[in-house]
């Protein structure tokens, strides 16, 4: 046994039992988040070793007691934070007592009144508070700049004298007596590499690092915005810039942006611009007053990445886009290793600026967050990148990128549904003799993928997607159903049930998700106006189905699509010398276009739409 002084810390979850009875997953999940990005790194980062720790609790030894006491507050104040966008009941929250005295350590483990003592101390903490003994006020209490309130000697149990208690005072103010990022007009929303910023600041070091304000012009109109403002905050997240000098960084600031609006796209209370749209702003020269008129939006974010070896940085910026002003903008600093953590951050920042609160279910889904490996993220961005180049080139490497990726992190369900997408689009396209092998494989990597992630849409959609080319149209209509449940805001989940419904024989019904879908992406790519023409062409909207591949013809003036669109619609107007004039095109611009071999590509679930769109395109002079 070996006897020595020491500061010991004692933590513990308040109402941890009562959180456990109304939402055991989810207390579950967020205990586990808060120990892995906040609890165990900031011990690590003040020289802390974890004894033991108990299902809500732990017991952590210090050499030095300010580090104890610097560690406490810091994890107060990030916890503070941490839970903001839950209702007050169901947030963690923990107690802190803090001793110096003598302790025995024996093999891993520590005994001792002086961690006895430190576990009286938890106990007599208020919650979100730190409550130290008299010691350790006597060690402290010229090093840090904080505040202290004598409570009085008090009887503790099983320790035979009173102890002097003191609670410790830190609201907000900086340890090392550095004016806080509000100073500034920020909010400090994260603690780590904060005093050294702020020190940058101050000799103006950091506009090395600080991405200006850009002019955003005079505030948009909202009579001229493409679409309506919603009732509920609509947002776009635009592409973040790469300041790194290297090029292969445009990897990670595209992965922030998308992992921004995946995650965003998830909260019901927002209407968040889908990548389709918001990446049209990449490297534009244009204002808020531009963006915010032809996307129809309140608020705007923008940012950048900048690295340097090991070392990170990730600015971003909240913008009413409405009154063209600054909401908040924050640095994030640290290693590439803490990118995630720093985009949980910037999203939780969103939620509270945006007063969106989530209920405990939505926030199991918010706090998801994949994986925890940075190579294997990074290996997924390009295959991601090369698989949606839509080539049978860039889907051979984004398939083996997608692999690297899983090998990395086997419980990561992301990369097997890029996996499966890349069996169901090449055996959609016709890119292999192995067909039915190749949709097989593609249902094992989705199936995998849900029993790995239950509460994502990805592998729901692939199955979805997969079921429809096998012509199983109620299957596919569940699935993709099923996805939209857990991803309503998603506009790839919302276009690919629109997508199911119209084949399905449903097509008025999926135009009300084109809708929703056209909302979500005002900048619809081109090709996907195609499937919502063909959808109002089914529905008889023959006007709209004009209007929409007319649309579509100015965007891609060379595809074949929207001028069969046309043919059929013209047909079934009686507009032959119209219709004709549409078909001569399509013969042009795809000499060999027979309408069997054009119908065997829709796989509509009824034969009485096949044979309907069959007579229209014949009557207009297609070849059978």
């Amino acid at each position: 046994m070996e006897r020595r002084l020491a500061a010991i810390l004692v933590a513990d979850v308040v109402g941890y039992s009562r959180l456990m009875g109304a939402d055991e997953e989810g207390t579950l999940g967020r205990l586990k988040s808060l120990r892995a990005d906040l609890f165990d790194p900031k011990i690590a980062e003040h020289h802390g070793r974890i004894v033991k720790t108990t299902g809500d609790g732990a017991v952590v030894e210090f050499a030095s007691a300010v580090d104890a006491v610097r560690c406490a507050v810091e994890v107060q104040r990030r916890i503070a934070l941490h839970d903001t966008v839950l209702p007050e009941d169901q947030r963690l929250k923990l107690r802190i007592g803090i001793n110096v005295g003598d302790i025995i350590n024996e093999g891993d483990d520590i005994y001792g009144d002086g961690v006895n003592v430190a576990s009286r101390l938890e106990g007599l903490a208020k919650p979100g508070g730190v409550t130290i003994s008299r010691t350790v006020f006597d060690h402290v209490r010229t090093k840090l700049d904080l505040g202290f309130d004598y409570q009085g000697e008090q009887r503790v149990k099983n320790i035979a004298e009173p102890v002097a208690v003191y609670d410790v005072l830190f609201d907000g103010q900086s340890l090392d007596s550095t004016p806080t990022a509000s100073t500034y007009g920020v909010t400090p929303f994260r603690a780590i590499g904060l005093a050294a910023v702020i020190c940058l600041v101050v000799v103006g070091v950091i506009a090395a690092w600080w991405q200006p304000w850009n002019d955003h012009g005079a505030p948009p109109s909202t009579k001229r915005m493409a679409q309506t403002l919603p009732r509920i905050p609509s947002i776009a997240v635009l592409p973040f810039n790469n300041f790194s000098g290297n090029k292969q960084d445009d990897l990670i600031a595209k992965g922030v942006t998308e992992d921004l609006i995946t995650t965003l796209s998830k909260v019901p209370q927002l209407i968040v611009i889908s990548r389709t749209s918001s990446f049209a702003f990449k490297n534009k020269d244009a204002t808020t007053k531009e963006i915010a008129e032809k996307l129809g939006i309140n608020y705007l974010v923008e940012g950048s990445i900048q690295r340097s070896g090991e070392k990170l940085r990730i600015n971003a910026q909240l913008i009413d886009a409405v009154k063209d002003h600054h909401l908040w903008a924050e640095n994030f600093d640290g290693k590439a290793n803490d990118l995630f953590s720093f985009q949980d951050d910037i999203i939780r920042r969103i939620l509270v600026e945006l007063q969106v609160k989530l209920t405990s279910g939505e926030h199991a889904r918010f706090a998801s967050r994949g994986t925890n490996s940075l190579e294997a993220w990074l290996s997924w961005i390009r295959g991601f990148d090369e698989a949606f180049k839509l080539t049978r080139e860039g889907m051979v490497r984004g398939r083996e990128l997608f692999q690297t990726a899983h090998e990395l992190d086997p419980k990561w369900a992301r990369p097997l549904v890029g996996l499966s997408w890349t069996y169901w689009y090449g055996a959609r396209r016709g890119w292999t003799d192995k067909r039915q092998e190749w949709i097989h494989k593609g249902i094992d990597l989705a199936e995998k993928a849900v029993s790995l992630a239950p509460k994502e849409p990805g592998g729901y959609q692939m199955l979805g997607f997969l079921a429809q080319l096998q012509g199983d149209h109620d299957r596919a209509i569940a699935l993709r159903e099923k996805a939209f449940e857990l991803a309503p805001g998603d506009f790839f989940v919302v276009f690919g049930l629109a997508s199911v419904l119209y084949k399905a024989g449903q097509p008025k019904r999926a135009l009300n998700y084109f809708k929703k879908a056209r909302r979500l992406s005002p900048l619809m790519p081109p090709a996907l106006l195609g499937a919502i023409a063909e959808a109002q062409l089914l529905a008889g909207a023959n006007e709209e189905a004009i209007a929409t591949s007319k649309e579509m013809i100015k965007l891609q003036p060379n595809v074949a699509f929207p001028h069969i669109v046309l043919a059929a619609v013209h047909s079934a107007l009686g507009r032959l010398e119209e219709a004709r004039s549409e078909a001569a095109e399509v013969l042009r611009l795809a000499p060999g276009f027979t309408v069997s071999a054009w119908l065997k590509t829709r796989v509509y679930k009824e034969e009485v739409t096949t044979n309907r769109v069959a007579a229209l395109l014949v009557s207009a002079g297609l070849p059978e």
